[in-house]
């Protein structure tokens, strides 16, 4: 059994435009994305299955010539998964254009807060230092500062003067009533 240059080309082709297109920040080319990775997907599970055979139902024939029939039942379980995941990035793609007008997907910036809120303060490599002692070994934000960042000239409130507990926090939003 070889497989067939052309095919496996094709294989490799449509496996590289899909994963190009889930890396967009559009929603529509993501969906296109997943559905051209579904039909790689597909195909190169029909070219795992080696060519066509008898099958194994029918006739006496020896069980050397009898079809796999596992390719067959994978790429329908493929088929199935992709069209469940189509279906749910479709609805997505939609509220996303109902709610904001596009289907562009946004960074978050509650992350990017998140994520620069614990921040290093010394050298990575040499951690020796005793926590709570201010040495240069110790990483993350000084007991005798609380939560507040160097950075910051509100002390760790928000706009509201109340304490920014972080993650465990409510969004202010809901608190005043303009919740989502």
């Amino acid at each position: 059994m070889t497989i067939n240059l052309t095919m496996a080309i094709v294989v490799a082709v449509l496996y590289s435009v899909g994963f190009f297109l889930l890396l967009q920040r559009s929603l529509m080319r993501i969906l296109i994305g997943i559905i051209v990775l579904g039909h790689g997907t597909n195909l190169l599970l029909q070219l795992a299955g080696g060519p066509p055979g008898r099958a194994p139902v029918l006739g006496g024939a020896p069980p050397a010539a009898f079809a796999d029939p596992l390719p067959q039942a994978l790429a329908l379980t493929a088929i199935v998964i992709t069209f469940a995941l189509t279906t749910f990035l479709l609805a997505l793609a939609y509220r996303s254009w109902v709610l904001a007008g596009h289907d562009e997907v946004q960074d978050d910036p509650e992350d990017r807060r998140i994520a620069t809120r614990r921040e290093p303060r010394g050298s990575m490599e040499a951690d020796t230092g005793e926590p709570g002692t201010g040495d240069p070994g110790e990483v993350g934000p000084d007991p005798a500062e609380g939560s507040a960042r160097r950075d910051d000239p509100a002390g760790g409130r928000d706009e509201a003067g109340r304490r920014d507990e972080g993650l465990g926090g409510a969004d202010p939003a809901d608190e005043q009533g303009n919740g989502r």
